[in-house]
């Protein structure tokens, strides 16, 4: 019998559903919220709202793009932890509901596993064990994984996430929310070499990305009191340069993880995953060093269901199931 899976994705300003069949993605439909754009972040009021307004039309979409009933599905999938508490309520009460009115199993996901199992959503895939740099706004990390469902984070940051980074060095340089993506796009037009930032000595591990935040920003303001359209006259320079010290920062700590544990295997993960030059510098990291390296496609780098629905699908195969009494909580270790 078919292990069909319908999972939904709500932890933060994205509304998410996707149908799985037989461990293969058959639909993955977003929702995304323009509103916060306005106000250079995300609100969360504001995004529980949406998903609310979302989530019914999406998993419709979601149903009928995979051909699939609501009576013919096996369990219902949800985003459990982490994220915004909100958003998560908004999903997890919609996915009990389905899951109570249809007399299936829930399953509750954990956000960060879903986004090291993207890489089990398309082939090639990766073998156990491997290294995944999980990398997005919120969250920065090296996790060891052993199997589809044990997982151990080796390295975290300790303060700042790469993505904030991205986003906060966005700011300061006068670029709209999200930033990320748009430093990404000038670095293409840079020199990565023209501006030197520090890299943190962080012992073991583990990352800190706010002492160069605090780096860019004095190095902006004093070049800005030099001469005033400095930023400007160097957008492509600046981002290329500050692009280079991040991606650099994440994969020398990647390059020790392979060195002390051995293992070859490398992938990606997180929204920052989907950086044009992170990904170039992976690869070129991986024929250095002689690694297998694994990039999501960018449709399952961003938060989406997809993702979700992979995990609850491994997870569904080992029994493990939520109860209808199941909460979600905004923060949670793996």
């Amino acid at each position: 019998m078919s292990v069909k899976i319908l999972a939904i994705e709500s932890s933060c300003d994205d509304t998410g559903a996707a149908v799985l069949v037989d461990g293969k993605i058959l639909s993955n439909r977003i929702a995304n919220q323009q509103v916060h754009e306005q106000y250079g972040g995300v609100i969360p009021e504001l995004a529980s709202r949406a998903h609310q307004e979302n989530i019914v039309p999406v998993v419709d979409i979601a149903l009928q793009t995979a051909g699939v009933k609501p009576e013919e599905l096996s369990a219902i999938a949800f985003t459990q932890s982490p994220g915004l508490i909100g958003s998560l309520l908004v999903g997890s009460c919609f996915a009990k509901s389905m899951a109570m009115a249809l007399d299936i199993p829930l399953i509750g996901v954990h956000h960060m596993q879903a986004h090291v199992l993207a890489n089990f959503i398309d082939d090639p895939k990766p073998s156990f064990p491997f290294l995944c740099l999980t990398v997005s706004g919120g969250h920065t990390q090296i996790v060891l994984c052993e199997s589809p469902l044990q997982m151990r984070v080796i390295g975290e940051t300790l303060d700042d996430a790469a993505g904030e980074a991205f986003d906060k060095s966005a700011k300061i340089l006068g670029l709209p929310y999200p930033g990320g993506p748009l430093i990404d796009k000038y670095a293409k037009e840079g020199n990565p070499a023209r501006f030197k930032f520090p890299e943190p000595r962080i012992p073991e591990l583990n990352f800190s990305f706010s002492g160069l935040k605090t780096a860019i920003l004095y190095f902006l303001q004093e070049n800005q009191q030099k001469d005033p359209s400095f930023i400007t006259s160097n957008l492509a320079d600046i981002c290329a340069s500050i692009q280079q010290r991040i991606i650099t920062i994440l994969l020398n700590k990647v390059l020790k993880a392979s060195q002390e544990t051995g293992v070859k295997d490398i992938a990606i993960a997180g929204g920052v995953s989907a950086n044009s030059g992170l990904r170039q510098a992976l690869q070129e990291y991986g024929e250095k060093h002689g690694w297998r390296t694994f990039i999501p496609k960018f449709e399952y780098c961003t938060d989406n269901a997809g993702m979700i629905a992979i995990t609850a699908y491994y997870k569904y195969l080992a029994g493990e199931f939520a109860s209808l009494d199941a909460v979600p909580t905004a923060r949670a270790a793996f």
